[in-house]
């Protein structure tokens, strides 16, 4: 027996590790062909589901994810990643590869291998130029100065529907605590995009209403990077422990309050050096540089990147070179975060909800109940808001219901962590869809039955013969008075 152990180590091993070498040396052109490959799908994709969303007036994120979706593992097979065994071989993108290159099967589960660790890192760097461009566009100072009334609507916003989903699907469904909470935190964060746009076009972004939502919906996304910076690292751990939540909370919470201090005080020299810069680029590689930097750290303290990334946002919008660097963030954000949203949707096997298999119904109804307490749990923010009589609170409930590419984040992770189950996974992306397909109709709906019932409810008889009629535009109140 030992002289085969000596034969296999001095004859055997350099034989499989000289094979492994030559795979590896011929397959360098083939991995960089099957990376372009999937990017062209990943483009395809986004572009064809975002321009068919965009001309029925839904976001485009949907699209792209639902173009995942159909090029992925649910139906087209040409966008596929390891799991479950698979090796490469039910790809459409390596069976072409084989074809065309005559690559043998050891070869084609390299490329392949190779091929989706470089996808995913791309997906990875796409949500990390996401959550900048997120707090890019946020306005510190208004977050700073948020009133009362949409901090109560945020905290309300995150507490109920998280609280509600995590004790549901524990106590009614038995899902174990790690995964209840991913799931139930993945129902806090409200996509302020979405929202606002259909603010914007429904000209109530400047409302009463629409300043509730808007500054709501900012924190929100706040606080929904923090819990999930909390249950990413709940789902390393594998445990839930107080004292480590609450090391969790407090580590993120001075993490993101000390590096926006901090980095406030550094932005007149992050102006100064910019601008005694003459190389192209100067602006937009010195702001990824501090990106990637803050990101980093963020990780390296056991938080999600993607916190460092909104902290750099939010410290760079205070800068005056923020408009300047917004549109040049474009472009980047243009390349890179499709493939982030294509990547979900391609991982999601959306087969686990076929209804006519027998194992996919409990998914089914977790997807159900999901959906019902993502659309509750924020319609009871409007609710929550009180000393503003008049005010339109469906409509503010309805709009903090969208969950959009935030929800997204929560589900990819929760997926690449191992944490989360195919049919949990899925019943998520079902409730992102679901919840931010409905979210502009209803509250459009919302708006119009406001604008209805408004003047009835604003005529009060002063007492005179005389009918006081409160209109309500732009936050103020204008008293008008006709004889009756």
């Amino acid at each position: 027996m030992g002289w085969l152990i000596s034969l296999q180590s001095s004859f055997v091993t350099p034989l499989l590790a000289e094979v492994e070498t030559s795979i590896e040396s011929t397959s360098g052109s083939y991995i960089l062909g099957a990376v372009l490959l999937s990017l062209v799908v990943v483009y395809f994709a986004s572009k064809l589901g975002g321009e068919i969303c965009t001309r029925i007036d839904l976001p485009p994120v949907l699209g792209e994810l639902v173009g995942g979706v159909i090029v992925g593992v649910s139906a087209l097979n040409l966008l596929v990643f390891p799991g479950a065994g698979e090796d490469g071989s039910g790809s459409m993108i390596m069976a072409f590869l084989q074809m065309t290159g005559h690559l043998t099967p050891e070869a084609v589960s390299y490329v392949f291998h190779a091929q989706s660790e470089v996808i995913s890192i791309l997906a990875e760097i796409g949500v990390v130029i996401l959550l900048f461009e997120i707090g890019l566009e946020s306005d510190l100072k208004e977050l700073l100065r948020v009133g009362i009334q949409s901090t109560v609507v945020a905290v309300v916003g995150v507490v109920v529907p998280f609280a509600l989903g995590t004790a549901g699907l524990m106590l009614i469904f038995g899902v174990p605590a790690v995964p209840a909470i991913f799931a139930g935190a993945a129902l806090t964060a409200t996509s302020i995009g979405i929202t606002a746009k259909v603010l914007s076009e429904l000209g109530k972004l400047a409302s009463s209403e629409g300043q509730i939502i808007i500054g709501a919906a900012v924190m929100d996304d706040v606080l929904g990077i923090i819990v999930l910076a909390v249950v990413a690292s709940l789902a390393r751990d594998g445990e839930v422990q107080i004292a480590n939540v609450l090391y969790l909370i407090v580590s993120a919470a001075v993490f993101l309050v000390g590096s926006i201090w901090l980095g406030r005080l550094l932005a007149p020299f992050f102006v100064t050096l910019v601008n005694e810069m003459k190389t192209r680029g100067q602006l937009l590689l010195t702001s990824l540089t501090f990106v990637f930097i803050l990101s980093y750290v963020a990780a390296a303290v056991n938080l999600e990147s993607i916190l460092g990334a909104f902290a750099a946002g939010l410290i760079l919008a205070e800068t005056e070179k923020q408009s300047e660097l917004e549109e040049q963030v474009i472009p980047i954000a243009d390349m890179l975060v499709p493939i982030f949203f294509v990547v979900v949707g391609a991982r999601t096997d959306v087969s686990v909800l076929n209804p006519f298999v027998a194992e996919n119904r409990e998914g089914l109804i977790i997807a159900a109940f999901l959906v019902v307490v993502a659309i509750l749990g924020k319609v009871v923010t409007g609710f929550s808001v009180f000393g503003k009589p008049g005010i339109n609170r469906l409509a503010i409930g309805v709009g903090m219901v969208p969950r959009g590419e935030v929800g997204l984040v929560f589900a990819s992770v929760g997926s690449a962590s191992g944490v989360l189950s195919n049919s949990l996974n899925a019943a998520i992306i079902v409730m992102v869809i679901l919840t931010t397909f409905v979210a502009p109709p209803l509250l459009r709906v919302a708006f119009n039955r406001g604008e209805t019932e408004a003047p009835l409810a604003a005529i009060a008889d002063n007492g005179n013969g005389a009918s006081v009629v409160f209109e309500e535009g732009m936050g103020e109140r204008e008293k008008v008075e006709s004889e009756s």
